[in-house]
């Protein structure tokens, strides 16, 4: 059976060399494919076709002038996508890549604007996660040039919590499923949050690196590595992936509080009010009989940051199915440590605390 677009309506695939080929085929098609990678499961297009892009903008309900992350197979030859690879580039390839880590560069100027959003730089990554590397092998056979990359930000409505199993992405597209949108599967996804962004786009002006979205490979890693202090964004910086200030939102309010605001607000819930049940998400749960409460669920939160951020979307997704009126989070230490869950977080809460949402505050 084939839908209105031609292809065969494929409901889930097999993570099986036959359902990568299928896959291959759906991309050269111009069609998107599903796939995952070690942080979260991407939604693919071929990256130089621009009606295939335009087709991930539609999907996610993306605006267009948000740049998508563009992955290549570890073998690829990077002077085919960028104008110039500076030698901070390489050090970092060499050390990080295949891995969770993308590096903005200048685009060559026969790659299509809009994987950049309109820009002039290019955002580039290299997957370590197996089956992603031998989907972006067999795709690159595939095209008349050797050089395949796939454009792929995450496999999630707009703004929404990404995806950390194919689950989650057939619950967020299932039109798309309806449509014959291959989804390969690959387990849960190793990191769990997406991929540390460094602009190295304006090394030549004599800037240094600059952190644009913190991930599983630390901005201290970065410097080690090439001997140069990462800068923090400034107004100059390009666009990139997830550095929009609300981002990562499960449906169900989410807001941030210390432990004493969590305490306070499980004391203060009316234990009769069940339209006001609540999930609270600390590292620990308070020994203290007032904190009792029917209407809040206490979530127990790893201690490790690691393990925090493997959990932290799969959590989410969970909860926002739980019924809850809202959902608080305890802040995360301050350390650079957990400075990649902090950031997601704060997108995810949108600057909400607890205090200036919950009814029982004094106003």
């Amino acid at each position: 059976m084939t839908s209105s677009t031609g292809l065969s309506k494929v409901i889930h695939l097999p993570s099986s060399q036959v359902a990568i080929d299928q896959a291959v085929d759906v991309l050269l098609s111009g069609h998107l494919v599903a796939f995952p990678t070690e942080t979260v499961y991407g939604l693919g297009a071929d990256a130089e076709n621009p009606e295939a892009v335009e087709r991930i903008y539609q999907a996610k309900g993306r605006p267009s002038n948000h740049p998508v992350i563009v992955h290549v197979a570890p073998e690829a030859d990077l002077s085919y996508w960028v104008a110039a690879l500076p030698w901070q580039a390489q050090r970092l390839i060499d050390q990080f890549w295949p891995g969770p880590l993308t590096l903005i560069l200048k685009r060559a100027a026969h790659i299509p604007q809009q994987v950049s959003g309109g820009q002039d730089s290019i955002g580039l990554r290299c997957p370590s996660h197996p089956i992603a590397i031998e989907l972006l092998r067999a795709f690159a056979r595939g095209k008349p040039s050797g050089q395949g990359g796939i454009a792929a930000p995450s496999a999630n409505k707009f703004g929404h919590v990404s995806p950390t199993h194919a689950s989650h992405v057939r619950e967020e597209f299932p039109e798309k499923l309806a449509d014959g949108m291959p989804v390969l599967e690959g387990g849960a996804s190793e990191v769990g949050i997406e991929s540390t962004i460094i602009d190295l786009s304006r090394v030549d002006s004599g800037l240094g690196p600059v952190l644009l979205r913190p991930g599983f490979i630390s901005a201290e890693q970065i410097e080690d590595v090439l001997g140069q202090a990462v800068l923090e964004p400034d107004a100059e910086a390009p666009r990139v992936s997830g550095a929009l200030k609300s981002h990562y939102a499960p449906n169900t309010p989410l807001a941030l509080a210390s432990m004493a605001e969590l305490t306070l607000l499980a004391q203060q819930l009316s234990p009769h009010d069940f339209s006001q049940r609540i999930a609270l998400v600390a590292h620990s749960k308070p020994v203290n009989s007032m904190t009792e409460n029917p209407q809040v669920d206490w979530i127990a939160a790893s201690t490790d940051p690691v393990i925090y951020a493997h959990d932290l979307y799969m959590q989410l997704r969970a909860l926002d199915k739980g019924g809850y009126a809202r959902i608080v989070f305890e802040q995360v230490p301050d350390t650079p440590k957990w400075l990649a869950v902090r950031d997601r977080l704060s997108r995810a809460a949108a600057d909400k605390n607890i205090i200036e949402d919950s009814e029982d505050s004094q106003e």
